[in-house]
């Protein structure tokens, strides 16, 4: 049943994505970077999927948006970083379809906000597993590079990590997929694409089963008299 009628006589449809997260709309993002100061270290990878409601109001992947980012100018590069995420800043190819911080931060924003407005969501929300680095680099790069209409809210998030913790026991991303039977290669973590891809996956679980067992929409019991 999609249609709930709630504590103030309102009939809310839960199957469309504005009423499931009080009119945020929820993006999965992902970012590689040179370093742990979003403030000083380079954005070198950007990934984000938004997601939307099937027919049966469960939550799914929608569209997708990747990119290699050039290095601010003046941005530090820590070569531990470079070490994890296994990112050739001289790779050819790299610098061949690496585009520029302005240019990345503008194609997101644009994206989401064509999705907000379609879903008729009042404002976006990112998704991610530690959200808050990931949402430091994306707010840090729209700052130096002064893009207007940021979409996002400025510091709320849903992390993946702390909602896996509660479900599963489990807050690294690997052991949280295990745990929801999505198969994970750990050959190719640290790609801002495929750890976008899992998370997504992640939360889309989680949001469905808690439905399934029929933890939302939450009904308010009236008492007795």
């Amino acid at each position: 049943m999609s249609e709930v009628t709630d504590v103030t006589t309102e009939t809310v449809d839960y199957h469309l994505l504005k009423n499931r997260f009080r009119g945020y709309y929820p993006v999965v993002i992902d970012v590689e970077t040179a370093g742990l100061n979003c403030q000083t270290d380079g954005l070198l990878e950007l990934a984000a999927i938004t997601l939307k409601m099937d027919e049966q109001g469960n939550l799914i992947p929608d569209q997708t948006y990747h990119c290699h980012i050039k290095p601010f100018d003046g941005a530090c590069i820590n070569p531990e970083s470079m070490k994890i995420n296994g990112i050739d800043l001289d790779n050819p190819l790299r610098k061949e379809i690496a585009v520029s911080e302005l240019d990345a931060i503008t194609g997101l924003f644009q994206m989401v906000r064509r999705g907000q407005k379609d879903a008729g969501c009042q404002r976006s929300i990112i998704v991610a597993h530690n959200a808050a680095f990931d949402q430091g680099f994306v707010m840090a790069a729209a700052e130096r590079t002064g893009v207007k209409r940021n979409p996002f809210h400025p510091f709320g998030s849903f992390d993946t990590a702390s909602l896996s913790g509660l479900m599963f026991g489990q807050t690294v991303l690997v052991k949280a997929c295990q745990a929801a039977k999505i198969p994970f290669d750990g050959k190719q973590a640290h790609s801002a694409l495929y750890d976008t891809e899992r998370t997504a996956e992640l939360f889309c679980y989680m949001v469905n089963h808690l439905k399934s067992l029929g933890g939302f929409p939450h009904i308010a019991k009236t008492e007795e008299n």
